[in-house]
């Protein structure tokens, strides 16, 4: 009996190294990019784990018969990412352009072209993104050091891959884009309730900070008890010191203190007024995640924040975990968006911006209590919602996986079997 890394096969499969079976196992070519051309170039970028971005593509100029370029793509080509952390691994499949131009992997995709008559292309998808090859390039066949890493192109050719005869390949690879496309659309339909979700608390918190009887409108700095300020503008880093708090890091800082950077003493020295206090709101102020905002801990006393954010301190009376809520609301975001307009390629918020801003809060204190218990029961629900189709999601992409692993091992026979059992509990 065949066994794949450590894995036993059917008495009819073989095992080869992958290089035996492909007619082509090699990186793409250098893109010469430009705004329009007759080549598209398609990068790691493109190659996404739901299949090739074509927005994410962009051209090669070239002039000359396209199928000379060495990562010209045939119908039916296999591409594997092959540099970077999170990246390498990953992939995809290509049939065609959805515009009919020929297309060109770059130099960061290795091309898997399957050898005729040996390997199902297919099929050989399939394993390569099977978790127990997945594992595997990870283990053996990576070179460099972290971020820097990189698929090793002969390695790869040695890797091992599970050969059925040629019809059975194409059955399993058959019975495998019924039941994959099935659970990608289960995949796909929890994906749009978790949107929606979002959609809908968006606008519930809109409503929560919007005009009404016993509120009045006032400026974010008639809630605040001090003026804002930014963090560190250029950290010292050291191995010992004051913890300092990254745009990054918000959203985890409960599970994420003991990790945190630290800056130097005397750093935070200088930076006295800007450490942080149990309570303040810390919200981004530049670049694309503008509005990303969390609540500092108790655990969190006395440590200092990144020039990216900004500290504010809020009046006893108003609730910080309320107002992180509006921050992250769509009434926030469109006065961020207003006050950005016409900014350089790095939009920022200045302290001024942010205390004009406006939102609708009840005038006395009972009313103010009142507001931030129904906040906090509405974030409540909607982060149970979320954490129960995110539970969903983990359980769908679980059994995807392992319906992949077990057909492309041979654990069953795909000939007799439904694969209706993978989405067992599971109700669109």
């Amino acid at each position: 009996m065949s066994t794949v890394l450590g894995i036993p096969l059917p008495a009819a499969w073989a095992v080869a190294p992958l290089k035996h079976v492909s007619s082509l196992l090699n990186r793409g070519s250098a893109p010469n990019y430009v705004d329009e051309g007759p080549v598209r170039a398609v990068s790691q970028a493109a190659n996404q784990e739901g299949g090739l971005d074509w927005s994410r593509t962009r051209f090669h100029d070239f002039s000359g018969d396209p199928k000379s370029l060495k990562g010209y793509l045939h119908s039916n080509d296999v591409l594997i990412n092959s540099t970077g952390t999170g990246t390498l691994g990953r992939i995809g499949y290509f049939s065609e352009a959805p515009d009919g131009l020929p297309c060109m992997a770059d130099t960061h995709v290795t091309i898997a072209r399957a050898k005729s008559g040996e390997l199902d292309a297919r099929f050989s998808f399939y394993w390569l993104g099977a978790r127990p090859f997945q594992e595997y390039v990870y283990a053996a066949l990576v070179v460099g050091a972290t971020n820097q890493i990189e698929l090793n192109r002969d390695r790869l050719g040695d890797a091992p891959i599970p050969l059925p005869p040629l019809e059975e390949q194409r059955r399993i690879a058959d019975f495998l884009d019924a039941e994959t496309g099935r659970l990608d659309r289960l995949i796909a339909l929890r994906k749009r309730n978790k949107q929606l979700v979002l959609e809908r608390s968006e606008a519930v918190v809109s409503s929560f900070f919007s005009r009404a009887e016993g509120k009045r409108e006032y400026r974010f700095r008639d809630l605040m008890k001090s003026n804002p300020c930014y963090g560190v503008l250029v950290p010292k880093f050291a191995d010992t010191g004051v913890s300092l708090i990254r745009v990054s890091d918000l959203g985890k800082l409960d599970d994420n203190l003991e990790r945190l950077p630290k800056i130097e003493e005397e750093q935070a020295k200088e930076y006295r007024r800007t450490r942080i206090s149990p309570g303040d709101l810390l919200i981004t102020v530049v670049g694309a995640t503008i509005g990303r905002c969390d609540v500092a801990p108790e655990t969190a006393d006395g440590f200092n924040v990144s020039r990216a954010l900004a500290r504010i301190q809020l009046l006893p009376s108003i609730s910080p975990q309320m107002i992180a809520s509006w921050v992250r609301g769509k009434d926030f975001r469109v006065q961020a968006e207003l006050a950005t307009s016409g900014a350089a390629a790095q939009p920022a918020l200045n302290m001024s911006d942010i205390t004009h801003f406006s939102l609708w809060v009840p005038e006395d204190n009972s009313g103010r209590q009142l507001l931030a218990s129904r906040v906090s029961d509405h974030e409540h629900r909607v982060q149970s919602l979320l954490a129960a189709l995110q539970r969903q999601l983990s359980l769908l992409a679980e059994r995807r996986q392992a319906l992949i692993t077990a057909a492309v091992t041979g654990q069953f026979d795909v000939s007799t079997a439904s694969g209706r059992n993978v989405t067992d509990g599971v109700h669109a």
